[in-house]
């Protein structure tokens, strides 16, 4: 099967790959793409962790197949990952790809059994997520100025969005204008895994996507009408020029390192939690699978709380 644009290099397993051919890697993506419905970056990761994975295999215990992998075989190579200088985070994330590949293979009879069971993952520092505090973004959409201009409507509705629904930057892309419905105040939108979820809005973002939508139709000549975000030539915006904008916008108003569209869905969750929401609330809104991933916004919760404890109260 011929693939285009990004698919040929990551389908083209041959020019990569080392490893021994017997290992049936190609229909573990063609699972997390057509099933899984995973992006291209998602799937490229996979591919890249296990790819090198099968590489040190064959180069340090010679070619052999699938079920013949050990669970020391595995070790050898996670103790020359750490040896490298990667990060806890950065190892655990190769092992989920590995135990995600070998679940996949039990599921199809690939293997009996997977060397996976028996590895323990490193454990990693929590880390808060990053957000933008609420008198910043304020002064972001009441005091900076946006051009009043075809690039300036989109950019500035951008940064709506995201803030607002706390959605994806994969999910803002493909967003198109039918997932918008007006009548009920909701934005549809399609997640991880071809999930769909309703996202409540307010009558101000309703009201920027409609003026958005009209002007796109009365300023742009043959203008994309099924993607809601599109250029000065009507074209649906590409994901480097959407972190392009909330980079450039955040760095007028925030000093904090990290500056992505990533950002703003923490800025989200964060600014919800702070307001009392409830959790399962949160997890819903943002379309994650367990409420353990959000359970780490109740962290920046808590650490607002000590801030206003030891500001007012006299014994602090």
């Amino acid at each position: 099967m011929v693939w285009v644009g990004d698919w040929v290099k990551l389908f083209n397993l041959e020019e990569v790959m080392q490893f021994d051919p017997r290992i049936p890697v190609q229909s573990f993506l063609d699972f997390l793409k057509f099933e899984k419905r995973y992006s291209a970056h998602t799937i490229r990761s996979y591919q890249d962790d296990l790819v090198a994975f099968f590489d040190y295999i064959q180069l340090e215990f010679g070619g052999m197949g699938l079920g013949d992998v050990k669970p020391a075989f595995v070790r050898s190579w996670l103790a020359s990952l750490r040896d490298e200088g990667l990060s806890p985070r950065s190892v655990n994330r190769k092992i989920s790809s590995l135990k995600s590949f070998y679940k996949y293979q039990l599921r199809t009879g690939g293997v009996e059994q997977s060397p996976m069971g028996a590895i323990i993952s490193p454990k990693t520092r929590k880390r808060l997520p990053v957000f933008v505090e609420q008198g910043d973004m304020a002064v972001l959409f009441d005091q900076v100025r946006f051009t009043d201009d075809w690039e300036g409507w989109t950019n500035r509705l951008v940064l709506a969005i995201l803030y607002h629904t706390g959605m994806r930057l994969s999910e803002l892309v493909g967003l198109r204008e039918r997932q918008v419905d007006s009548g009920n105040g909701a934005i549809k939108v399609l997640g991880k895994g071809n999930k769909e979820r309703v996202i409540p809005v307010g009558p101000v973002l309703i009201g920027m996507v409609k003026e958005y939508c009209a002007k796109k139709r009365g300023e742009l000549e043959d203008p994309d009408v099924e993607y809601l975000l599109v250029g000065a030539k009507g074209k649906k915006l590409y994901p480097k020029y959407i972190y392009r904008v909330v980079h450039e916008y955040l760095a007028q108003v925030t000093t904090i390192d990290q500056k992505s569209p990533h950002v703003l869905r923490h800025t989200f969750a964060t600014h919800l939690m702070n307001a009392g929401a409830e959790l399962n609330a949160v997890k819903e809104l943002l379309g994650h699978a367990s409420l353990a991933a959000t359970q780490v916004y109740t962290h920046n919760t808590i650490e607002k709380l000590k801030d206003i404890y030891k500001r007012a109260h006299p014994k602090a």
